[in-house]
């Protein structure tokens, strides 16, 4: 038995839940889940109700993996509710898939929790998801950079920032897809990007990918809707407001998430005015660069609030 398009078979499963759960495990169902474009997700299911989430990359030597693991360990040392690491593999001859395999958390994600939610219900639900990014964000670096092996770390923000970005910004550039004025005051203000962004604060680490697929919730025993995990964390020692500012483009925060993270990190007028808004523009090219032009409307919709900036 095949799993959707790739050459990942009932065996090559069933293996695998032996080698997590003992050899008289059984593999009863599978089911895909959202995932990326190099890996397969699957919901693993066992007779008797063990069940676990599995990252496969089939026939690839997929190192991300490990870093993952090794992220979602040390967020869960922190006390950040992600999911626990089972195992991780790196292919080689003998089993040539790479797959981490953690726990399967049980709940909704934060769009289907909104609609389950009161408004007072949510609010709680935000000032929780505030408590955990205050975690996060309490955690000082001595530089920048990512949470990664062997990549290079910055004393500047500004300088790490146009390493991540710069790349993506000469792709989206040069692709044809932005109006020809649009293009060239983009391009001015990249020029001058340490000026826009730079500002005194520290490292912090951040999760950098919380967006709503990427929120688990469900109610407590009490009833109380609380996160119950943070998915595919993608960490660095980062600007924390550039963290916000994703999550505000998104739409994952609300007021009473904005009121409670400031009680201990105050959002100044340069994030609102200046800092917010070039963030959420890098990151919309970055979605432009990924998924195509059904991000161009909003991309240009943001770089129009920069424009009297330039």
């Amino acid at each position: 038995m095949s799993i959707q398009e790739n050459d990942i078979s009932w065996q090559v499963l069933r293996r695998i839940v032996h080698d997590w759960a003992g050899s008289s495990a059984e593999l009863t169902e599978v089911k895909p889940l959202e995932g990326g474009c190099i890996n397969t997700t699957l919901a693993l299911m066992t007779a008797g109700g063990p069940r676990a989430v599995l990252k496969i990359s089939p026939h690839r030597v997929n190192r991300e993996f490990l870093r993952e693991a090794d992220q979602l360990a040390h967020l869960r040392r922190l006390g950040i509710p992600v999911p626990e690491v089972y195992f991780s593999h790196l292919a080689d001859l003998e089993n040539p898939h790479s797959y981490l395999l953690m726990e399967f958390v049980d709940g909704v994600d934060l769009n289907s929790a909104r609609q389950h939610c009161s408004a007072d219900e949510f609010d709680d639900l935000q000032r929780h998801m505030a408590e955990l990014v205050l975690i996060l964000h309490s955690q000082r670096g001595e530089v920048y950079g990512r949470e990664k092996e062997g990549e290079p770390k910055f004393a500047d923000w500004a300088k790490f920032y146009r390493h991540i970005y710069e790349p993506i910004w000469h792709e989206v550039e040069k692709s044809g897809v932005l109006p020809k004025g649009s293009k060239k005051q983009i391009a001015k203000l990249h020029e001058k990007l340490e000026k826009w962004i730079a500002h005194d604060d520290c490292p912090r680490l951040v999760h950098w990918d919380i967006w709503a697929a990427n929120v688990m919730a469900m109610p407590d025993a009490s009833g109380k809707w609380r996160i119950a995990a943070l998915l595919d964390p993608n960490c660095k020692y980062a600007h924390g407001e550039a963290e916000i500012a994703y999550m505000e483009l998104f739409h994952t925060v609300n007021g009473a998430f904005l009121k409670s993270y400031q009680q201990t990190f105050k959002l100044g007028d340069g994030y609102q005015r200046i800092r917010k808004p070039i963030y959420q523009l890098y990151e919309l090219i970055n979605h432009v660069h990924l998924f195509g032009p059904e991000y161009l409307k909003p991309m240009m919709a943001t770089f129009e609030r920069i424009a009297p900036m330039i």
